[in-house]
């Protein structure tokens, strides 16, 4: 096995430190399933020791001004800028996503949201007056912060930057399918000069790594990104010592086309907002509501669509889709596909069965099916290029389709207007809801309802996050 390059270290303390382990964990190329890299399988006792190292350094970093922090994060941002290029090549790799794609969600985003964070930490108001109350507001402590796969720097970003702005430390732990970008923004950090312990990195396993930040006694308050399943066992490590928790989870976000939408708008809108990054988007609109009486004509739009979608390799210009981001992501995506054909879903558009392209890369072609509501598809989150149709009669009935979901993270609205849409949309369930295809804020707050968690990222919603509340009674 060719390895281009092996990382045997995690950042604890201001200082990279020789791993425990000898244990190396792989990273692929999801264009070849080529190994690219490989990072240590962190232990319990490294974990242990990065948290020490954050609550170490707290109170240093807490006491510092705002306009301190900020240069800080001013400086990392610039870092990040300096290595944009090579960071968006690693992660196109790492996670498939075609590389003119990552320029912009996989950096150019994270890039934007440091910059964001610097200027909140100049300008936000830190304390008010309330009669007799001081009311302040001071950083939680330490952060555990586990990312996933997806938008490994991204997630990241929208951790470590609030909690640091808000004057936190940090452990990070990313996944182990995509952490070399977290070695490069941890090389950035240091350059920062940051003080010893206020950024730590421990690669490994969440079994072994993250379920120490989730229940470590000094780490105040843990921020996850994944599963819905995996964040329960977050949650419920979390609350044997009470810590503030934030879950970024599932979604299966519905795509609510009225029956008086500009159907080619909604069908192109709505496709782009369920196949971004070949579906890998907690957020994706992988739910396609559409009115029964304006179904023939959308599937005919559909199939014209799709065929826009190219699928190659993720560091091809022209690829508009690139692969999966493992072996293990595709087979499951596959494997959905298989039970969706298995209950009678009805092929609209796409190769449902001859799947597999590409040489030893993780590629899934698109697919669209048109299902049933109570069907495994329709329920169920897929993370791949499998979209599904349901057809609803009345605007009463697309509303709870699109509500009928353990989830509630995404979505959107698609009407003759935008005052009907966003009468609409204030119906349905769910943190975010875009309108006739209403661009996405970096700076709204990001997050669901229901089992797609709970808290909130990006923005001051983020910021607020990592902030306590203390009300200092004055006498009158």
């Amino acid at each position: 096995m060719t390895v281009e390059k092996t990382h045997d270290t995690h950042y604890i303390d201001g200082e990279w430190v020789a791993a425990a382990s000898a244990e190396r964990l792989a990273v692929h190329d999801s264009n070849t399933g080529a190994v690219i890299g490989a990072v240590p399988a962190g232990t319990a006792a490294e974990a242990g020791r990065a948290v020490q190292a954050a609550h170490a350094a707290f109170d240093g970093w807490a006491a510092l001004q705002p306009a301190v922090r900020a240069a800080y994060l001013d400086r990392i941002a610039i870092g990040l800028e300096a290595r944009a290029g090579e960071l968006a090549r690693l992660i196109s790799r790492e996670v498939g996503m075609p590389l003119p794609q990552s320029r912009g969600a996989q950096m150019a985003g994270p890039i934007g949201h440091w910059k964001h964070y610097a200027e909140l930490a100049r300008t936000f108001t830190w304390e008010r007056r309330e009669g007799n109350a001081l009311v302040v507001r001071e950083p939680v402590g330490v952060v555990g912060a586990i990312t996933p796969w997806n938008y490994p720097l991204s997630q990241a970003t929208l951790k470590v930057a609030p909690a640091l702005a808000a004057g936190a430390t940090v452990v990070l732990k990313p996944s182990e399918v995509a952490p070399l970008d977290a070695v490069v923004l941890a090389e950035v950090i240091e350059a920062a000069g940051l003080p010893p312990g206020v950024f730590n990195l421990v690669h490994g396993r969440g079994a072994e790594v993250g379920e120490v930040l989730a229940s470590h006694p000094l780490v105040d308050a843990v921020s996850f990104t994944g599963s819905t399943r995996a964040g329960r066992r977050v949650a419920e490590l979390a609350s044997q010592t009470v810590k503030r928790v934030a879950l970024e989870l599932g979604g299966k976000s519905a795509s609510l086309v009225l029956p008086d939408a500009d159907l080619p708008a909604a069908i192109k809108g709505s496709l782009a907002a369920g196949l971004f990054n070949s579906g890998q988007t907690c957020s994706a609109h992988t739910r396609l509501l559409l009115p029964e009486e304006r179904y023939d004509e959308a599937r005919e739009l559909i199939r014209a669509e799709l065929a826009k979608y190219a699928v190659g390799p993720s560091l091809d210009e022209g690829s508009r889709l690139g692969p999966l981001a493992s072996a293990v992501q595709r087979d499951r995506v596959l494997g959905w596909l298989a039970r969706g054909l298995e209950e009678g879903a009805e092929v609209i558009a796409g190769d449902a069965r001859q799947q597999q392209t590409g040489e030893g890369g993780y590629f899934v072609q698109p697919v669209v099916l048109r299902v049933q509501p109570g069907d495994t598809l329709a329920r169920e989150e897929i993370f791949g290029p499998v979209l599904v149709v349901i057809t609803y009669r009345g605007e009463e009935e697309g509303v709870r389709l699109a509500n009928d979901s353990i989830y509630g993270l995404g979505g959107g609205v698609w009407a003759g207007s935008v005052e009907k849409g966003q009468a609409v949309a204030r119906r349905i369930r769910t943190g975010q809801v875009h309108v006739n295809g209403g661009a996405f804020n970096p700076r709204a707050p990001f997050g669901g309802y229901r089992q797609s968690g709970n808290g909130r990222e990006a923005g001051v919603y983020g910021l607020g996050e990592y902030l306590e509340y203390k009300a200092l009674l004055l006498p009158e």
